[in-house]
């Protein structure tokens, strides 16, 4: 309880801890922008598709669920600063897990309102080509030999 109180003061003085957190690294705000263009790729914006986006954002980068609104309100704001071309040459020097990993969290939110879009497949097939991953490596449990 103080913790949380203490949080709320901090983010009133600092700003937004999770919406800090984005804007301080140039490549997690670059992944996220990547995620939201595939959410916009069929030219909706679905709530499953958002469910997943949002679960992205709290289980795999720690983002607090409570600075959502303020994440996706910084992405909308500064997003066209970053085009989708500059955002995955930010992943060529990644590692090749966080490259699959993007490749999924992509193909999961693409996959998340049942219906792929010719505009989603070409995003993510356009994206894996430029990550170097195999369509292969979004199976599940598979392994590279």
């Amino acid at each position: 309880m103080v913790v949380a109180l203490l949080d709320q003061f901090l983010a009133l003085l600092d700003g937004d801890p999770g919406v800090r957190k984005v804007a301080d690294d140039p490549v997690l705000s670059a992944e996220l922008l990547l995620l939201f263009r595939m959410i916009l790729a069929d030219g909706t914006v679905s709530e499953s598709e958002m469910e997943v986006f949002r679960r992205i954002c709290v289980e795999s980068f720690a983002i607090p669920e409570s600075s959502l609104d303020g994440v996706i309100d910084y992405l909308n704001d500064f997003g066209y600063e970053t085009t989708g071309s500059q955002a995955m040459a930010m992943f060529r020097g990644l590692d090749v897990d966080r490259r699959k990993e993007l490749a999924k969290h992509m193909a999961d939110i693409a996959k998340a309102d049942r219906h792929l879009a010719e505009n989603e497949v070409r995003l993510l097939r356009r994206t894996l080509e430029i990550l170097e991953i195999s369509p292969v490596d979004l199976i599940p449990d598979h392994k590279t030999r």
